[in-house]
């Protein structure tokens, strides 16, 4: 009875069969964007992403950077202003400390563990950030990409740029409310982090007579 279901709940196999192949072509729609090979079909919008994303590279912070503490997170001014609200919210819990600035100016160290760069940035422009990354990759930080979808069918990918995460909102793309969320979130990362993506992922299995059956595979 689908009145006593919703975006979030028909993952029992055998009455959600439709509703899992369309979030296995949401992932794969993404996947194909933003070049990284891992995305899930279950987050709320582009500012909880974000923060989710943040969360998940402090967890993965290296030995060197939990020994020392680093706890510092770098977001570009070009980030939406909603995405900056909801992250500070969210790393106050974490004892994060959000570092707001100009990419182009701001020097980073070992303090940081991580980065949030808009892509195109809050004004409309496209920066190629594949030089900066290399920089960033330099200091091990861990680089996430806040991206409009429609704008990936024609910019070079966060993949190809060297990001390890991108995050953003599928409303442009006309999904519709109630899929999942506000405007249901895209998440997609490198396969490193396989084991820490926030939300579902829906996955190609097989059933009992061995036909193709789709089915939730990891939920974190």
């Amino acid at each position: 009875n689908p009145s006593w279901y919703t975006a979030y709940t028909p993952y029992q196999a055998e009455i959600a069969q439709g509703r899992l192949e369309a979030l296995l072509n949401f992932q794969t729609v993404v996947s194909n964007l933003t070049g990284l090979p891992l995305a899930n079909a279950s987050l709320l919008d582009e500012s909880t992403a974000a923060a989710e994303a943040m969360h998940m590279f402090f967890s993965n912070r290296s030995k060197d950077q939990k020994k020392s503490n680093a706890n510092k997170f770098f977001v570009s001014d070009l980030v939406l202003p909603q995405t900056i609200a909801v992250l500070m919210t969210k790393a106050d819990g974490l004892d994060i400390d959000i570092v707001v600035g100009d990419f182009n100016s701001m020097e980073l160290d070992a303090t940081f563990f991580g980065v949030l760069l808009q892509y195109p940035g809050k004004n409309g422009v496209v920066v190629d950030y594949t030089e900066i990354i290399k920089k960033y990759k330099e200091l091990s930080l861990q680089v996430a990409l806040a991206c409009d979808p429609l704008a990936l069918v024609k910019l070079k990918s966060p993949a190809d740029l060297g990001a390890d995460c991108a995050v953003g909102t599928t409303q442009k793309f006309g999904i519709p409310m109630g899929y999942g969320g506000p405007h249901a979130a895209f998440f997609t990362c490198k396969e490193d982090y396989k084991r820490d993506i926030p939300g579902r992922i829906i996955g190609v299995s097989q059933d009992m007579y061995g036909k193709r059956a789709l089915r939730m595979a990891l939920q974190t």
